[in-house]
């Protein structure tokens, strides 16, 4: 037994001497790349003073240029910086990208044990200085000090670049949302709101935008230029993982809100005081077929009720919004253009619907990762979501993105294939220096060239005690009282409740809140609707995909629960659950969209009315979801509750 253990011991060391080994030799080279990277860089840009006023010598050349002139023309000014480009830097332009930091907000430019994204992302040197990268976001939220310090060290390592072009810094959505990688990030240093579907419950188009306002001055101060969002899509689909991020299944609802969002963060036009819309995704990535997301294989939207127009109506608010970009999704929307591609490398959606039939002449930007795997020391996190091109080359994927009339790729990082198209001769200069222009025009509208850097003072903006309470009021607004039995709620003070599913470090102390099940009087249960996700990729695990309803096992055990006490049913509508059985064995049921549990509880004391109303309808089985049609909303077979219901007192 001894010599056991000591083998083990041995090859336990052996492990550890050879992580360690592996993790010096990244080290080292990520340290020789940076000095390398940090050759390429010249000194801090100087100002100059011209006619009693001061600018930033961008150039270094001693003069006052067009494009360093607040006071010119946008146009004249991309126009004086676009000749001064070189392919490779106008290339770099069109990469928009996800950027690691350290915990400290220092730039991530060395790979180590300490910074795991460091092992998964290129540097920010290496981007920067190398590629002529400027477009980036990040997946974390350490604290506001440091999201700070990030933001001005990667806008002075810019300042250091050729032509000093600013870094345009962009990010999902971080308020009432869950932390998932890729769609949103929780950020608790910001206020809390409800989640988007929460606004549709809400459907007031006033308050949408006072959030975008306040959601507008949190990013502002944290130097966000760029919001991955409004999600203009519809929930006709219960199954599909992104219903968390749209206004619910009704057009014209979402169209409301969509506009009234981009309105709170941009105004109503574009301007240094904005945090710039990319408004996701056209033509509408709701329609998943089987629900499956586009994320992954096989990628392709279903239109069986012939509704593909349907999906198109909330962008025609976006675009009366004047939002700035937009994002194409990844499905391939089958049978309804000339060629079953993805939306990003479909001609027909991006250059014939979006360009000439709509007219829009801001950025079109992929979603990220439709040209390269994404991969961690060999192992596959996710596929490019190339869907319908699968078999072309990298080279081929890029050409037909920017053939399809694209101007960035979102979580790519290579200019280098688009400078060799052109050197090639297969993509004239003229048609990036297209892409270039819209791409400039917003950095020079949002303010970036006369100053991109972030007050340190600013820390104490996000989670300002009004915004918390505006954010608060969303949450009480958003709830949906669903069932009431012989008006069992509001329960009576003093009524001593049992809470099986809220985090109890989220709920202020209630006198009547008791640890034995036995001594209560009534159950409090708290679910998220289930989720079936598939697994063949690392990343598709954070997608709530797949069944609608409980398993056997998990129903039988919540049914169990709620017999023992008269129980208020909490759903936590991420999706559209199904869940008849435990619905008719509750005394009381509420759906949820993101709010904080001690919220929840005061509604349940009656210490406001409820007043939301369902976003999208709730089936009565997984039969009727499985007849559903991907494209069509409020088709499901006598649902449980149908959209627009909610009840109060």
């Amino acid at each position: 037994m001894k010599k056991f253990f000591k083998i083990i011991g041995w090859i336990f060391m052996s492990i550890i001497v050879v992580i360690l080994l592996i993790s010096l030799a990244a080290y080292i080279k990520s340290s020789m790349t940076l000095s390398d990277d940090m050759k390429r860089l010249g000194e801090e840009a100087p100002t100059i003073t011209v006619d009693g006023l001061r600018f930033r010598d961008l150039n270094h050349n001693g003069k006052l240029d067009v494009y360093e002139d607040r006071r010119a023309d946008v146009k004249a000014r991309v126009e004086d910086l676009l000749k001064q480009m070189t392919l490779e830097e106008k290339a770099g332009l069109m990469f928009f990208t996800m950027a690691g930091l350290e915990s400290d907000g220092s730039l991530m430019n060395k790979t180590t044990l300490f910074s795991p994204l460091s092992w998964f992302l290129e540097s920010n040197a290496s981007m920067v200085a190398r590629k002529k990268m400027n477009h980036f976001n990040h997946l974390q939220a350490p604290s506001p000090q440091a999201l700070i310090r990030w933001s001005n060290e990667i806008q002075k390592l810019a300042e250091r670049t050729r032509l000093g072009i600013p870094v345009t810094i962009g990010t999902d959505p971080r308020h009432g949302v869950p932390n998932a990688p890729g769609l949103s990030i929780a950020t608790p240093f910001f206020s809390p709101w409800c989640s988007a579907p929460g606004f549709a419950a809400i459907g007031d188009t006033a308050f949408m935008r006072q959030f975008g306002d306040i959601a507008r001055q949190e990013y502002l101060s944290m130097g966000f230029r760029v919001t991955l969002s409004p999600q203009a899509d519809l929930a006709t689909e219960p199954r599909w993982a992104r219903i968390n991020g749209t206004f619910g299944e009704d057009a014209q609802l979402a169209g409301a809100m969509t506009r009234a969002y981009i309105q709170g963060f941009q105004g109503d036009t574009l301007g240094p005081w904005s945090v710039a819309c990319m408004v996701k995704h056209f033509s509408g990535g709701g329609p998943q077929e089987d629900g499956y997301d586009a994320h992954f294989p096989p990628g392709r939207q279903a239109y069986p009720g012939n509704n593909f127009k349907y999906h198109l109506i909330p962008f025609d608010s976006a675009f009366a919004a004047h939002a700035a970009s937009v994002m194409p999704y990844y499905g391939i929307p089958v049978g309804q253009t000339n060629e079953d591609v993805g939306f990003g490398y479909n001609k027909q959606v991006v250059t014939g619907m979006l360009r000439q039939q709509y007219g829009f002449d801001g950025v079109v930007c992929t979603d990220w990762g439709l040209v390269s795997d994404a991969k961690i020391l060999g192992f596959i996190l996710k596929p490019a979501a190339a869907h319908g091109v699968e078999k072309l080359s990298t080279e081929e994927r890029v050409f037909k993105i920017i053939d399809a009339g694209c101007d960035q790729f979102g979580g790519e990082a290579i200019p280098d294939i688009i400078i060799g198209l052109v050197k090639k001769g297969r993509i004239p200069e003229s048609r990036i220096d297209e892409s270039a222009r819209r791409i400039l025009r917003d950095k020079f509208t949002l303010g970036l060239f006369e100053n991109p850097y972030v007050d340190p003072s600013n820390a104490s903006i996000p989670g300002r005690k009004e915004f918390v309470e505006m954010g608060k009021e969303s949450q009480r607004r958003s709830l949906v009282l669903l069932k009431n039995d012989g008006n069992f709620l509001p329960l009576k003070p003093g009524t001593r409740i049992f809470v099986e599913g809220m985090h109890k470090g989220d709920i202020k102390p209630y006198a009547s809140l008791i640890k034995s099940l036995e001594e209560a009087d009534v159950i409090v249960l708290k679910v998220k609707t289930p989720t079936e996700p598939r697994t063949e990729y690392i990343l598709e695990r954070i997608f709530p995909e797949g069944s609608l309803e409980f398993s056997a096992k998990e129903k039988k055990k919540l049914l169990e629960l709620v017999s023992r006490k008269p129980t208020v049913l909490v759903m936590n509508l991420e999706r559209p659950g199904v869940f008849p059985e435990i619905n008719a064995a509750s005394k009381a049921v509420i759906g949820d969209f993101s709010s904080q549990d001690d919220i929840i509880l005061d509604l349940i004391y009656g210490k406001f009315k409820p007043t939301g109303k369902l976003p999208f309808e709730i089936p009565s089985s997984m039969d009727a979801v499985l007849e559903q049609k991907e494209d069509v909303p409020y088709d499901s077979k006598k649902p449980l509750y149908p959209f627009g219901y909610g009840l109060t007192w």
